[in-house]
């Protein structure tokens, strides 16, 4: 008893909380989720800010920061623990800049690198384990699928087509402003070490 009281300790000392935040792209959820599917856009809390990926236009990263749980044009649904890190914020800061930098916005695919993607390589980097299949469980059937698709969303296109941009005929309760358009990109704070600089996104880590 004593040692599994030991290396409970020893895990939870200096360890950090990761949790993955999940949101729904639309009131169809509700129903999906029940069958194991769904359209979710997903993001990695860690030292009291949110880190997801988005797709945009330009050569720059698609990786942005937000409150937690407060992600613009999604219905937050649950918060899942992954795990534990053990970086620092410090630390934190110059890992997220530089994986942030194999993140373009004008790479990402709604099929083979999406929102979703990136948080379960960054859950899986920073703990060692992934995310709940259930949250990409509609792209991987897109990917299975991939000849049944249409030309743009097929994996070898580069489209840069979000999940956001979908509309569904009863998402009433969808923000209009699902679009990464650029103003709102920067709003998020974007993380790219060509054109943020590394002062200006510790103010944003550490506000």
């Amino acid at each position: 008893m004593g040692g599994a009281g030991a290396a409970a300790a020893a895990e939870g000392e200096g360890a950090y909380t990761v949790v993955l935040n999940v949101y729904d792209l639309t009131p169809l959820n509700n129903y999906l989720h029940w069958c194991g599917l769904g359209i979710f856009h997903s993001a990695v809390e860690v030292h009291g800010s949110e880190y997801s990926f988005g797709a945009h236009d330009h050569p720059t990263s698609g990786v942005f920061e937000v409150e937690p749980k407060c992600c613009p044009g999604f219905m937050y649904r649950c918060s899942i623990f992954i795990g534990r890190t053990s970086l620092n914020p410090l630390e934190f800061r110059d890992f997220i800049q530089r994986m942030a930098s194999e993140y373009h916005g004008d790479t990402y695919h709604l099929i083979s690198k999406n929102c979703n993607h990136f948080t379960d390589d960054l859950s899986t980097r920073l703990t060692g384990k992934p995310i709940p299949g259930w949250v990409n469980r509609l792209a991987k059937l897109g990917a299975f699928c991939n000849c049944l698709l249409p030309e743009s969303m097929r994996l070898e296109s580069t489209g840069t087509k979000h999940l956001a941009d979908c509309r569904f005929s009863d998402d009433s309760h969808t923000s209009s402003n699902e679009h990464f358009e650029d103003d709102d990109l920067e709003d998020k704070h974007l993380l790219s070490q060509s054109s943020v600089s590394e002062d200006a996104i510790v103010k944003e880590v550490h506000r």
